[in-house]
């Protein structure tokens, strides 16, 4: 994920012990059902956000039912199906979801009890589930694309329909889940549109079954997938389809009135595949797309197989030719760096950004001529106050109150891209490019973490760095980088990374 620029800016974890909360239904409109004992908001132990995510299960898959209305201004009607397995013994489930209004709950096809606490909808079923158990949960809800002034992701509106940005811990307010990317799961979309409205979701397209004014799309994922990686665009579009390398399908969705305007950056997406597989290997999906969306989000957003773009970003004679096809490159990358092996806790998202900015830097450079030694100094020159204001790479301060998407800061960006450019540095690049194929080999489609990392690419170098990049990683200053002694901390910026990031 970066944020676009503009002239303006717009303002396996450790299963935790379950904590008393004082946080009691102020989101999430359910009925109450009387209990035994007041419900309560659970999580993982995420250090960055503490409530995500939900220990005692693992979810295997999502069946996702969605009815849009016909306007973008209205709650959609919903029924989302989970399928897990029990991981200890459950008197009760607890799901992320918030916003929307609950209808009923099935554990296993008999009616469950529930309750809101928190960001959370508590489940309690007819009997305790024991673990080892597979289930079944079926939620029937709403999904309201309306939210408050402070309402960060989720359904984002565009000038015809909707798209999703669930990033960082948003895909909870559009359907009941377990919202950590710890828990990778496949899916299954079903969306009923009013015909004339085109509908694209991750992964592959299992139908369109038209019914009198209305047409069901269904997707599917091949791989598994983290929930804030969720995409579903609702819109008057238009799918372009082209073949990528080794035969990949390619489909762009796009407003269908810009078809024609947007078709020379559509096409540079092949290529750009075919970069990457010659930098990390074999890209790691059934299926790839850009979505160019018209609507003010603030940012772009690697959603996996169908990556976000704000449209205007390519109509708006803002920025050089160069510098779009960088973008297009970084949320690229997250294929791979984000998407195929995913941080298994949210203090491992450099792991994603950092990569996905080393790659956009690198083609930049092989491209354009936009030296990636000179991005990297001025990196380093304001290294300390980016690790000062939003803590270092491996461990990025919290969000600020009310702020969720506020961990993307400079430092897990051009910062942690500055420390790969340090290892580089330090074991040289046949090596690091060798760690960088082994990584998303041996890492695909699931979860890993920066302990993962550094132990892998110890493993390539033939000795231990830990004691190398643990202060690169984790060090309140920037160590001397490696062959360039010249290198200083710059007092005050100047010009900074070319471009905003969040």
């Amino acid at each position: 994920m970066l944020l676009t620029p503009r002239p303006r800016r717009r303002t396996q974890l450790r299963r935790s012990r379950h904590r008393k909360a004082a946080l009691l239904a102020a989101a999430v409109s359910v009925c109450l059902v009387a209990a035994a004992a007041p419900a309560e908001p659970l999580g993982v132990g995420d250090r960055l956000y503490p409530y995500l995510g939900n220990p005692g299960y693992d979810v295997a898959s999502y069946d996702l039912s969605l009815t849009y209305p016909g306007t973008n201004d209205k709650p959609l009607q919903a029924v989302t199906t989970i399928d897990a397995w029990t991981t200890a013994d459950l008197e009760r489930i607890n799901l992320d979801f918030t916003h929307g209004s609950v209808r009923s709950v099935e554990v296993d096809g008999r009616p469950a009890d529930f309750a809101s606490a928190g960001e959370d909808l508590v489940v309690t079923p007819e009997e305790p589930l024991s673990e080892g158990r597979w289930t079944r949960i079926t939620v029937r809800h709403t999904s309201d694309p309306v939210y408050g002034k402070d309402e960060q992701g989720g359904w984002v509106r565009t000038s015809d329909g909707l798209v999703m940005a669930n990033q960082a811990d948003a895909a909870h307010v559009v359907f009941p889940c377990n919202d950590h990317p710890s828990d990778k799961a496949m899916f299954t979309f079903r969306i009923t549109a009013p015909n004339g409205y085109t509908v694209v979701a991750n992964g592959v397209r299992a139908g369109a079954d038209r019914t009198g004014r209305t047409t069901t799309w269904t997707y599917r994922t091949q791989h598994p997938m983290a929930t804030e990686l969720a995409q579903v665009s609702i819109g008057r579009s238009a799918v372009v389809r082209r073949e990528g390398p080794h035969g990949l399908p390619v489909r762009d969705v796009v407003p269908a009135a810009d078809r024609k305007a947007l078709e020379p950056w559509l096409a540079k997406t092949p290529d750009q595949i075919a970069w990457m597989e010659s930098k990390v290997g074999r890209y790691p999906f059934e299926t790839y797309g850009v979505l160019m969306a018209q609507a003010a989000t603030g940012f772009e957003l690697e959603t996996q197989t169908l990556s976000l773009f704000e449209k205007r970003l390519f109509t708006e004679p803002s920025f050089p030719k160069w510098y779009l096809e960088s973008v297009m490159v970084h949320e690229l990358s997250h294929q791979w760096f984000g998407d195929s092996v995913t941080p298994r806790s949210w203090s491992d998202v450099w792991l994603n950004e950092g990569h996905a900015t080393w790659y956009e830097a690198l083609y930049a450079e092989e491209t354009a001529h936009r030296s990636l030694a000179d991005r990297m100094k001025a990196a380093y020159g304001a290294s300390d106050r980016w690790r000062e204001a939003g803590g270092p790479p491996a461990r990025p301060k919290p969000p600020a109150p009310g702020q969720k998407i506020s961990i993307f800061r400079p430092n897990i960006y051009d910062g942690a891209a500055l420390a790969l450019y340090a290892l580089r540095q330090e074991i040289g690049r046949p090596a690091f490019e060798r760690l960088e194929r082994l990584w998303v080999l041996e890492h695909r489609d699931t979860t890993a973490t920066t302990a993962d990392f550094v132990q892998l690419a110890s493993a390539v170098a033939g000795r231990d760095l830990s004691g190398f990049l643990r202060p690169w990683l984790y060090g309140e200053k920037t160590p001397p980088m490696p062959g360039h002694p010249d290198w200083k901390q710059v007092a005050t910026a100047k010009n900074g990374p070319p471009r905003t990031r969040r």
